[in-house]
């Protein structure tokens, strides 16, 4: 049964260059009208996967943190209703660090959230005029500190490889973000993402990404820095402290059920997976005609979940326990990795396997796209077997 929820946001007040996600720039919002329509949908997944209490909420966007405090405490009064919480249940929701949303802190920790993550992007004023953010680093680095106040974990990101900078602008930059003191940092190589405003920036030559060979070596410093200071990767791009680890994000890289409520959020539930549709009116349609807002929902097949099972839990700096995997869905253990790939990466000091567990070493992250699509065989991508 599943254990985590999901609540998408989809509102934000600029769209930023590089984000593809589902976020949109509405004049107004009738926040009557959407904590009605969210906690309908949440009603709806209740009846169909109820169960056991909830370990954890995740408030995503979008700016969630742009939702006003009694929608927030309205919300978890009603998944604590419809499922009840976990003794520790971690409650995260994202954040832009303005001044007018950190105005919320205390109100939002009122309602129960007991985690945040804040989207500070960069230390640097110039890099985030270029990112399209709208906060200055001394209004994100006031945001941080009054989240430090009222939330005991405290994460924040930050984009770095962005054009022109060099190894040791991010050196500087990164030490002075671990000497903030937050237990988890997430921390990500800029990507430009189809779609998005600097895709067609770089088309059009408005500016060149930063060379393969420095965002790589960019990466390697990141990881040793953020392991010499106590917040050692678990992941490819997010450190922590012992203890502070993303609970609701470990729930996806375990393959674990997640419910997926609001604007095109995506959910898997009891061997099907879910995702509602993304356009905010278009959602809100869809909650009035049927009660949910949900465009496309399918069984997966075993194959097809060891799979996405196999690339979510080959990102962890934990590996994959291959034994457990085999007995959760029934496959052969051998079906589920390629031996020979996987013994030729290991040689190379890229990939490791210890007893029924595998995975990818320090060297092989900074090429890990090439090693899961080597690793996870092909026959694993078979999408019309069923279940």
């Amino acid at each position: 049964m599943a254990r985590a929820l999901y609540i998408h946001w989809p509102f934000c007040l600029k769209k930023c260059p590089y984000c593809d996600f589902n976020s949109h720039v509405r004049d107004s919002v009738d926040a009557a009208q959407w904590q009605a329509a969210l906690i309908a949908d949440m009603c709806h997944e209740a009846e169909v996967a109820g169960g056991e209490p909830l370990e954890s909420i995740f408030f995503g966007g979008g700016t969630p943190s742009l939702m006003p405090p009694a929608v927030v405490a309205a919300l978890l009064a009603e998944a604590e209703r419809l499922w009840g919480f976990a003794p520790d249940i971690e409650i995260t929701l994202e954040g832009n660090p303005s001044s007018v949303e950190a105005a919320n802190y205390a109100a939002l920790a009122g309602a129960g959230v007991n985690r945040v993550s804040l989207g500070l992007q960069s230390l640097d004023d110039a890099a985030l005029k270029f990112l399209g953010r709208l906060h200055s680093v001394d209004e994100g680095l006031a945001a941080l500190d009054v989240a430090q106040q009222f939330f005991k974990r405290v994460s924040f990101d930050l984009i770095y490889a962005l054009p022109g900078q060099s190894e040791k602008a991010w050196e500087s930059e990164l030490s002075r973000a671990i000497s903030f003191g937050t237990g988890h940092l997430s921390l990500y190589q800029l990507t430009i993402e189809p779609g998005t405003k600097f895709e067609t920036m770089v088309r059009q030559n408005q500016f060149e990404p930063l060379g393969e060979d420095t965002a790589a070596n960019m990466f390697a410093q990141t990881r040793a820095m953020t392991a010499a200071f106590g917040l050692p990767a678990y992941e490819i791009s997010n450190h922590a402290k012992p203890g502070e680890r993303s609970r609701h994000n470990l729930s996806y890289w375990h393959y674990r059920d997640t419910l997926g409520i609001g604007p095109g959020a995506h959910g898997r539930r009891m061997g099907e997976t879910t995702v509602r549709h993304r356009k905010p009116e278009n959602w809100l349609d869809a909650m009035a005609r049927n009660g949910h807002g949900i465009a496309e929902s399918r069984k997966l097949g075993r194959r097809e979940m060891a799979s996405e099972a196999m690339l979510m839990g080959l990102r962890l700096t934990e590996g994959m326990d291959l034994a457990q995997l085999s007995a959760r869905l029934g496959l052969p253990m051998a079906d589920l990795f390629d031996a020979d790939r996987l013994a030729f990466y290991e040689r190379q000091g890229l990939a490791w396997q210890r007893g029924s567990c595998i995975g990818v070493t320090e060297r092989g992250f900074a090429l890990l796209d090439g090693l899961l699509g080597a690793i996870v065989p092909d026959a694993l991508f078979d999408t019309e077997e069923t279940a």
